[in-house]
């Protein structure tokens, strides 16, 4: 019997995988930007469980993040090895783009009559290939982990695709990569999800949790005797008893689900299920119930089998079929993972790991306090957060520095036997100017200067976005300089003949968030949140030489 298609019968599935693209290409490619033009940007990477999982272990060796990863997609990553371990490979069967598109490949090459190139499980080639995704698995997170950035960019199709070839990518890597996806993906099913994936390796891993438990024991118990093992051995060692088992075992068997077969409705001649399997899977073969370490449960072999023999539901007793069993099990996998997404963006936001933490020169019986600064815009990634914790670390009596990059915070730890609270807020201020219009020197002979009292201004951005502000304005304002003070000092320069009252600054200088258009035409909302205290009611005057000389322009 040729190949089936199972569009219309396993339709939660498609629904599922196409509404995640459709959703993915919606937000990636600026439609939602230009239809909500105050909704901020959407990271590519902000749902990748792969991406959580690469940060997990960084976080867990060296107390960073990579980059900018989140609380959301760590939550992801937790979620997708929960999964994997209890249930199976979800995200791989309805939620990932590269499986999504690999499954639109086997539907296409079906639509043109072509048959699959089939390489036999168990086959000589078969092993050699499915070491590759392990050995890409180690490679990767040993490269995150030692440069807390994620090295799984350069290499990952999608993200290469979502940005447009223009994010953190090596251009030649993409290249290979994607071609290994749509070339070899048309000519083998799945080849890209079965040999070359490392979250495929990750997610068939765990599947036999109970080895790595072992494993993990293994190592802490060593460890108990006062003998030290590198991470990297352990991640070798994962890596390896990853790929021993599933090139000799092949066969977890503690899932909470299954695909059952009712033996007594399996005729063991259509052989559809295999034919539609996107692994190739040898269903018949497992008795009454699958236990294949490529095994998805995306339900292609219960739709398709014409005698209903097929059903997904738990490993206990002789499998029995019927037709409302069959009916639900093409709902029962594509709901769970539902639920598992729905609980990662509920819980996902409700907490925060920084991406730095780091703590220094605390001796026993110190007192230590500290306090929370938000609003800090520059702490946008590891670089910005390790640069501010190592300007921290020169400040007398400053012993920690926590670096938020989701919420743009950070919260300092400090013995207020050496340092106050001020002093460190002083040391955290860097001091400024920002042009808001071009200078005419040769039209304005001096200029007008006056000063401003403007709280909540801690972070060097801060001063582009108040010079921003004062752009869209177009009244005069030549450039504003910042000085430390409580609150900050803000110096105002501008063509003598403005007339700009207080009420006028006290209007911009207090608008909540800042409207930033690009030159593609879409907008963006950036929260702001300064406070105007003061102005100075007497202006001084200084000429435009003085000015120049000021600001470093001669």
């Amino acid at each position: 019997m040729a190949n089936r298609s199972t569009i219309r019968s396993n339709w939660p599935k498609y629904v599922l995988q196409w509404g995640v693209l459709a959703a993915l290409v919606f937000f990636l490619s600026g439609l939602a930007s230009k239809l909500f033009p105050n909704m901020s940007p959407v990271n590519p990477e902000a749902y990748c469980p792969f991406g959580g999982l690469e940060a997990l272990v960084t976080y867990l060796q060296r107390a960073t993040l990579p980059c900018s990863m989140t609380s959301m997609q760590i939550l992801m990553g937790i979620l997708l090895a929960a999964t994997a371990i209890l249930l199976s490979k979800l995200f791989c069967a309805f939620l990932c783009p590269i499986g999504s598109v690999e499954d639109l490949l086997i539907k296409f090459r079906q639509a043109l009559g072509i048959n699959a190139l089939e390489i036999r499980s168990g086959s000589i080639a078969d092993k050699i290939l499915r070491a590759v995704k392990y050995g890409l698995l180690f490679w990767i997170v040993y490269m995150t982990v030692t440069s807390s950035e994620l090295f799984c960019k350069n290499i990952d199709p999608y993200y290469a695709v979502a940005t447009g070839f223009k994010g953190e990518i090596t251009l030649w890597m993409s290249i290979v990569s994607i071609s290994v996806v749509i070339l070899l993906g048309f000519v083998v099913k799945r080849f890209w999800c079965k040999y070359v994936c490392p979250l495929g390796a990750v997610s068939n891993t765990l599947k036999f949790w109970v080895w790595l438990l072992v494993l993990v024991l293994g190592w802490w118990g060593l460890s108990l005797l006062g003998i030290s093992i590198s991470w990297v051995w352990l991640l070798g060692a994962f890596c390896l008893l990853g790929y021993l088992l599933e090139i000799f075992c092949g066969k977890p068997r503690l899932h909470l689900l299954q695909v059952r077969i009712d033996q007594d409705l399996c005729s063991r001649k259509c052989y559809s299920c295999q034919k539609n399997c996107p692994y190739s899977i040898d269903v018949p073969s497992f008795g009454t119930g699958v236990t294949s370490v490529d095994c998805t449960l995306c339900g292609e072999c219960v739709t398709s089998c014409p005698g209903r023999a097929l059903s997904i539901g738990l490993p206990v007793g002789a499998a029995s079929a019927s037709r409302s069993k069959v009916r639900a099990s093409k709902f029962i996998a594509p709901a769970i993972t539902l639920i598992v997404l729905a609980l990662a963006f509920i819980f996902g936001n409700r907490f925060e790991i920084p991406t730095v933490s780091e703590s220094w020169g605390i001796e026993n019986g110190m007192e230590i306090s500290t306090f929370k600064v938000d609003g800090m815009m520059s702490i946008k990634c590891y670089g910005s957060a390790v640069t501010f914790k190592n300007r921290m670390e020169k400040v007398p009596g400053v012993h920690g520095v926590k670096a938020f990059v989701g919420s743009h915070s950070v919260v300092i730890s400090y013995d207020p036997a050496v340092v106050d609270e001020e002093t460190i807020k002083r040391e955290m201020f860097v001091p400024a100017h920002i042009k808001v219009q071009t200078l005419d020197p040769a039209s304005v002979s001096q200029l007008k200067v006056v000063t401003l009292g403007v709280d909540k201004m801690f972070d060097r951005l801060d001063l582009n976005y108040l010079a921003l502000q004062f752009r869209g304005e177009n009244k005069g304002i030549y450039e504003i300089e910042s000085e430390y003070g409580c609150p900050v000092l803000v110096r105002v320069y501008m063509d003598p003949s403005a007339e700009l009252d207080e009420a006028f600054f006290k209007e911009v200088v207090n608008r909540k968030t800042l409207v930033m258009t690009f030159s593609n035409g879409t907008s963006r909302e950036f929260p702001t949140g300064f406070k105007f205290v003061s102005m100075d009611k007497t202006p001084i005057f200084i000429s435009t030489d003085d000015f120049l000389l000021r600001m470093g322009y001669r």
